[in-house]
């Protein structure tokens, strides 16, 4: 057996400080630290107002969904459908993003409108997107508008069979479009070079929430009446990982106040499974102490997202979708249930093919000297090689595609690393290719089996060619260095309303220089490192922390020796007493 390649070592990289003049101003103005000034300035915010909008997201502030190019035509589209009794189906991918779309667009159409049907592809039978099973069975069902959700961009040919069969398609989607898109009524995707629509990094769930909101608008519904989709729209923009910024920070600001104070049945059953706690706060608006959840961004991509998922890629995504559309307690526990068993399903598979595909690397001699991770394993479950992918990019860091087989072709997920755009690297060995999509950090590919050996060695060279070194060396993004006695409550509190993170709006990483162990850190559960550390010689008691697998950094900070730590702030609650903690990205020992 090969010896495992050596993984590299993280590289710090601290943000260069903004402009010292307008970090002192907007401190003054905000009553706040000039550290946390500089975490604004370097947001591009300098002025109490641009604060204030930051700090408080307001739903007003999300655009006309009217200014999307086509959106006129799809409104016009599904008052005609209406108008004349068609049957109308919601049409989506089977993952977080698609099955979040299909129940937001569905349920509101049934609000309104009864012969209205949603479908979602097999992902062993028909693959991703639209289909040709999907469109014959509208046919079969007398269905004359299908609405595209989270797929369909590139469905060129599926959307012709559809229109010679009289059936119109009006498609949403958010993936980059290719040179020519499809003859639908209406296209609605930001990404569209002729799309002027200000924001363009909403998720699937979110196109289909700007059509729904542009049919309200012209049909005087109030926007109170499309609240109760937020939560669908947060979970959706945080599994897809697109950006929390611009327009997706109000959706999943308002999204997750929702999800903690009154989150849909499907969504209360999940938490429920998972014993998810709820805490008390006091109701601003009564006085009275009350019971809510305390979801973030993490609770969405890892505690709900993965259960979501797992209907799809184990068995039938229609679970995860009866989950979310379910009208009481008793409907959304019993598909809770089942969500849950794929779930577990889906961890046994993951880690299995993991562990397999981490011994085909370790029995590769020529591995390390290449630039990219893709490997083939006809067995492997084509409903968790995305996540393996994931797994793997993780811990050997550089573009990875792991592929397996399904309907006798090869297809694969692909993960990349930070500012390496693996769509367009993919797209350079498209003639080798029968279908692609995807973004720049995440995509899907087909080609047939025959190809394999030719993909891995041109995608291999594209990358190389392309990829700049350092892009191969994980990246710990610093965005200030401070003392840890400026950790006060005060400094989190003002920290907190940052969020929500994500991409794009990161939760910050501090640096601190020249701590130490007080004696009292130790290895926790699976090589898990609980700390508690001081900064300077009089300290008995310091600050508590927590470094994931870095048990391995033990044996040195029990010396008492200074070293450097990189972390993000957050809370801890044990035995009923909540802290600030350390939750530690990075260790240099001096």
């Amino acid at each position: 057996m090969i010896a495992e390649p050596t993984l590299s070592e993280k590289r710090w990289a601290v943000k260069e400080s903004g402009d010292p003049v307008l970090i002192a101003e907007l401190s003054l103005a905000l009553n706040i630290s000039p550290t946390l000034a500089g975490l604004l300035v370097n947001k591009g915010i300098t002025t109490f107002d641009e604060a204030k909008k930051f700090f408080r997201p307001d739903i007003n502030d999300l655009h006309d969904p009217f200014l999307m190019k086509d959106m006129d035509k799809a409104i016009t589209r599904i008052d005609l459908a209406i108008a004349a009794g068609e049957k109308i189906m919601v049409y989506g991918d089977y993952d977080v993003d698609g099955t979040t779309a299909v129940a937001l667009v569905y349920s509101f159409i049934k609000t309104l409108y009864e012969k209205v049907e949603f479908y979602l592809p097999d992902r062993y039978k028909e693959g991703y997107g639209v289909s040709i099973a999907g469109i014959d069975h509208a046919k079969a069902n007398d269905i004359t508008l299908i609405i595209a959700l989270d797929c369909g961009i590139k469905a060129i040919d599926k959307v012709a069979y559809a229109n010679e069969r009289n059936i119109d398609f009006v498609i949403c989607d958010h993936h980059r479009p290719g040179e020519f898109l499809p003859e639908a009524v209406a296209v609605l995707d930001p990404k569209r070079v002729d799309c002027s629509y200000p924001f363009k990094e909403l998720s699937g769930c979110g196109i289909g929430f700007k059509l729904v909101q542009a049919y309200a608008q012209k049909h005087n519904i109030a926007f109170s009446q499309l609240e109760k989709y937020l939560d669908l729209v947060a979970v959706s923009t945080a599994a897809d990982i697109v950006p929390i910024t611009g327009e997706n920070r109000i959706l999943v600001y308002y999204g997750l106040k929702r999800l903690n104070e009154k989150p849909r049945h499907g969504f209360e059953a999940i938490l429920r499974t998972n014993n998810t706690p709820k805490k008390e706060f006091v109701d601003p608006a009564t006085g009275e102490l009350t019971q809510r959840y305390n979801l973030d961004v993490s609770s969405l991509v890892f505690v709900i997202g993965p259960r979501i998922n797992a209907a799809g890629r184990i068995y039938d995504a229609r679970h995860a979708v009866d989950l979310l559309i379910a009208d009481d307690h008793s409907g959304a526990h019993d598909s809770s249930v089942i969500v849950n068993k794929h779930n577990d399903e889906r961890r046994e598979l993951d880690s299995t093919i993991t562990e397999h595909a981490l011994a085909i690397v370790r029995d590769d001699p020529h591995f390390i000297k290449r630039k990219t991770t893709v490997l083939f394993h006809p067995e492997w479950h084509k409903g968790v090689i995305g996540i393996v992918a994931s797994r793997l990019t993780e811990k050997y860091y550089r573009p990875t595609i792991i592929l397996t087989e399904s309907n006798g072709m090869a297809t694969g997920s692909a993960r990349s690393v930070k500012d390496f755009d693996i769509y367009n690297a993919i797209e350079s060995c498209s003639d080798l290719l029968e279908q692609f999509g995807g973004h720049m950090y995440a995509a899907g590919l087909t080609m047939k089996l025959e190809n394999i050996e030719k993909f891995m060695t041109r995608f291999e060279e594209v990358v190389s060619s392309t990829i700049q070194e350092k892009m191969l060396t994980q990246e710990v993004e610093i965005d200030a260095e401070i003392k840890l006695t400026d950790i006060t409550q005060n400094f989190f509190n003002v920290l907190r309303q940052f969020s929500p993170f994500g991409p794009g709006n990161m939760n910050p990483v501090f640096k601190s220089e020249g701590v130490r162990d007080t004696g009292m850190s130790r290895i926790v559960g699976n090589n898990h490192l609980k700390l508690n550390l001081a900064q300077d010689e009089t300290t008995r008691y310091g600050f508590d922390g927590i470094a994931f697998q870095m048990g391995q950094y033990h044996p040195f900070i029990r010396r008492k020796i200074p070293f450097d730590i990189c972390y993000t702030l957050e809370e801890n609650t044990f035995n009923g007493k909540t802290s600030i903690q350390l939750n530690v990205k990075d260790i240099k020992v001096k």
